[in-house]
């Protein structure tokens, strides 16, 4: 270790990689390599990297050193998502403007992940809180505007009362926001959207390009969109002229339906209650109001309603069914009514049985009468009570209904999503200003191009206060212009933009980032896009990877790419854990990553990080050990440091141990990186260290060119997660220029040619013989050896009763 000082390494490698530009892309038209393009995620500037940032980053970072070393033409471009609430909430508590906490922490972070030697492209990096990043935000916005994609509504929507801003559907967690954790609330306002319901199909249909993708990514992204098929019923309503309609995926029972449930909340509610029933059914609206869609979806939930006072008419046989009102059906599903078949649904069951409302049994399922269990059936079965559908089984019956409801105009097939439109608008100040003015007499009016970008006005401090409305409403001179049309008196629009717009594309604006004629060269996205690898964490899963899908297809739509998904291959990794606890100040075991680096250095740090296990697992930092990472790198050095060969020696006859450990290690760390195995592709170069070292102790020597050989492809790999280490050794080794582009070393296939392969030979489980046997030995052939064995023989007394070989390496007998 006294060799070994990781400080100095960073200290003299940093500046030379700062020096050179060295991991800086080409755009030489005439570079002959193929391109890739690797990114993550980027990080919000809430302050100092921490340890899932050391994780995730490190691995992306192995991905992009490995393209290069491959010969590569490597875009790995850092930026930051700096706009959002926590910049915002800082000002507030400061008396301060956003954009001071933002840009400061930006720059401790740019700093610190230079220290961490990630291969950035800084030449590309941006700032979604730029005005000339946000102005492009605007631009597309008025494109989706045109294209009828952004539109505005009114409708119940959630409500974050703590940050004082609503929330799109997939920013709500089990009913709390997702980033402050505050229980979210319903509440009535006109927002804007972006009609991603348009490409539900689209989004479900384009994940068969998806094979790159985490299997278990996909099934949270399928269940998002959450496609069914069914059927559109129309129900009358007695004293109310237009029907209802009524989306179902069992219109087979339509039969067994004996009450209508509207959402207490919708509007439909409202309007058909009688006057005799208004007073109770508004006391009822006011306590649901209360509730966040989770609690009223909860199957462990008492059920409550109230009778409205009105009567529909089941289309399929004629029959009055009562029409209530309950919170477990939500306005924003199908139409924000239900026919309840409570024989067949458990919570139209529970409900039905609490109100003492008929159970008709319409699937004969062999199961006992549901309103004697209190157990609904749900089940396929043979149709009874339902007419010409009796007998029939569900797919035939579905089918059979469809075709008479359509036949006598009361319905037709239909498929359901459960995504809903992007509700974008935010009632908060630090983000991209909504590019429209109201006027009125000309309504929505988009700012004119050559106006944008519309920039925030100076507010700070506690005019950055939640009220309820944005805080842009209070900046009068900012609020009040012209209309672009007819020039009279007119207003802006005073939300701002959910900030995952500004992620939804910020990937594009990577390949021409000081672009002007709009939001990117679309040219440079056609070299470099799409995306070859992109890491980040699964909490993604839904909010920007669906988002950012989403974009990329309208953006195909427009021509401005010409491809329709933006990621080809996603890398996830798991948590970084402390004690088997997520890391927290109230716990009082968080990790400094800082001091981690202060003790141990950059290349400790990150090899422990690949080293912990796959991926995709939680990282318990307290079972780590950077200290031990330290010492394995010290040994690296002084393999790397101790060769006195002269390169391009030539390999000395008959000595082929070591070349031979060299090129099973190059082959085995190959296949390793390419299926994201990298903490297994780090033993073997522990293993390979530990080889070259006894072959400079007590083998040919530091002389022989095996061990230059072993030594410099240990740099080459080594460089994927110790780059400070790996640059040291190389040069140590007498080569020039950056280890980083030595070309990564390739297996001779002759040296990979196993001569013998060394079998145990198990009894009652305990080892009781080795052979040495042929790679390519039969399991037959494997068998008779290990029974011919005499060491084994010793061990049984007969036939025995089972013989497991697994060739070339295992046979388990059992005596």
């Amino acid at each position: 270790m006294s060799e070994y000082d990781p400080q100095a390494l960073q200290a003299k490698w940093q500046q030379r990689w700062d020096e050179q530009d060295t991991y800086r892309a080409s755009e030489d038209p005439a570079d002959p390599r193929e391109r890739r393009y690797m990114l993550d995620m980027f990080p919000y500037p809430s302050g100092d990297l921490h340890m899932g940032h050391a994780e995730a980053f490190g691995l992306g970072d192995v991905v992009a050193r490995y393209w290069m070393q491959q010969g590569y033409n490597v875009l790995h471009p850092i930026g930051w998502d700096s706009f959002g609430l926590p910049a915002e909430n800082a000002a507030i508590k400061r008396n301060a403007h956003p954009a001071e906490w933002t840009y400061a922490n930006i720059e401790t972070q740019a700093n610190s992940f230079r220290r961490y030697a990630l291969s950035f492209d800084w030449s590309r990096r941006l700032h979604t809180s730029d005005p000339d990043y946000y102005r492009w935000n605007q631009w597309l916005f008025v494109r989706f505007f045109e294209r009828g994609l952004a539109y505005r509504k009114g409708g119940l929507v959630n409500w974050c009362p703590n940050d004082q801003t609503v929330l799109a559907n997939e920013q709500v967690v089990a009913g709390k926001c997702e980033r402050c954790g505050a229980d979210v609330v319903r509440r009535e306002l006109t927002q804007w959207y972006f009609k991603i319901t348009d490409y539900a199909q689209r989004l479900l249909d384009d994940m068969a390009q998806l094979d790159g993708w985490p299997e278990r990514l996909l099934t949270m992204q399928r269940n998002w969109i959450g496609r069914s098929e069914g059927a559109d019923v129309l129900f009358e309503i007695e004293g109310r002229e237009e029907p209802v309609h009524v989306y179902t995926t069992r219109p087979d029972t339509l039969f067994g339906a004996t009450f209508f449930v509207v959402a207490v909340d919708a509007a439909l509610a409202d309007e058909i209650v009688t006057d005799d029933r208004r007073e109770a059914f508004e006391a009822y609206r006011a306590e649901v109001a209360k509730l966040s869609d989770i609690e009223r979806l909860s199957t462990d939930k008492e059920k409550t309603g109230v009778f409205l006072g009105r009567y529909a008419i089941n289309p399929v046989n004629g029959e009055r069914i009562p029409v209530w009102a309950a919170d477990y059906v939500l306005s924003d599903y199908g139409h924000g009514a239900i026919m309840a078949v409570p024989a067949h649904d458990q919570r139209d069951l529970d409900f039905a049985l609490k109100f003492g409302l008929p159970v008709k049994v319409v699937v004969h399922t062999g199961l006992a009468d549901p309103g004697e269990s209190g157990e609904a059936t749900p089940g396929e079965g043979l149709l009874v009570n339902s007419g010409a559908l009796d007998g029939l089984r569900k797919a035939e019956a579905i089918a059979k209904i469809i075709e008479i409801l359509e036949a006598e105009g009361r319905g037709t097939g239909a498929v359901n999503f459960r995504l809903r439109d992007w509700l974008l608008s935010r009632q908060r100040y630090w983000g991209t200003p909504i590019p429209i003015i109201h006027c009125p007499d000309c309504g929505e009016v988009p700012v004119p191009d050559d106006q944008l970008p519309v920039t925030l006005p100076d507010l700070r401090g506690e005019a950055l206060a939640p009220k309820g409305v944005s805080p842009l409403a209070s900046a009068t001179e900012w609020v009040n212009v012209e209309c672009p049309k007819c020039s009279g008196p007119a207003k802006r629009d005073t939300d701002t933009m959910d900030t995952f717009v500004d992620s939804s594309w910020y990937f594009l604006r990577y390949c021409s980032p000081g672009y002007t004629e709009g939001p990117f060269d679309v040219e440079q996205v056609r070299k470099w896009g799409p995306i070859d690898q992109y890491v980040g964490g699964i909490e993604h899963a839904v909010l920007h990877l669906l988002y950012s899908r989403f974009f990329t297809k309208v953006l195909h739509d427009m021509g401005m790419v010409d491809f329709n998904e933006p990621f080809l291959r996603m890398l996830n990794q798991g948590q970084v854990i402390n004690g088997g606890k997520a890391m927290s100040k109230s716990l009082g075991n968080g990790v400094d990553l800082g001091q981690q680096i202060d003790d141990f250095g950059v290349d400790a740090v990150r090899l422990t990080m690949v080293f912990a296990g796959p991926p995709e697992d939680d990282i318990d930092w307290a079972d780590l050990s950077p200290a031990a990472s330290q010492k394995f790198l010290a040994r690296a050095l002084r393999v790397m440091s101790d060769v006195t060969s002269a390169p391009g020696v030539p390999f000395a006859e008959g000595e082929v141990e070591l070349r031979k450990v060299t090129h099973h290690t190059i082959d085995e760390v190959t296949k390793l990186l390419d299926s994201y195995r990298f903490n297994v592709a780090v033993a073997r170069m522990m293993e390979l260290t530990s080889a070259t070292r006894r072959a400079i102790d007590s083998g040919p020597g530091a002389g022989d060119p095996a061990v230059r050989e072993a030594a410099e492809s240990l740099a080459i790999m080594l460089s994927l997660v110790a780059p400070y280490t790996a640059e040291e050794g190389w040069e140590r080794l007498g080569r020039t220029g950056s280890v980083a582009f030595a070309g990564w070393p390739v297996a001779e296939a002759d040296l990979l040619v196993q001569e013998s392969v060394t079998c145990v030979v198990q009894v009652a489980g305990k080892v009781r013989d080795r052979l040495e046997v042929s790679p390519d030995i039969s399991e037959e052939s494997l068998r008779e050896l290990a029974l011919a064995s005499e060491r084994v023989a010793a061990y049984l007394t007969g036939t025995p009763r089972k013989v497991i070989v697994r060739a070339p390496k295992l046979v388990n007998i059992v005596p």
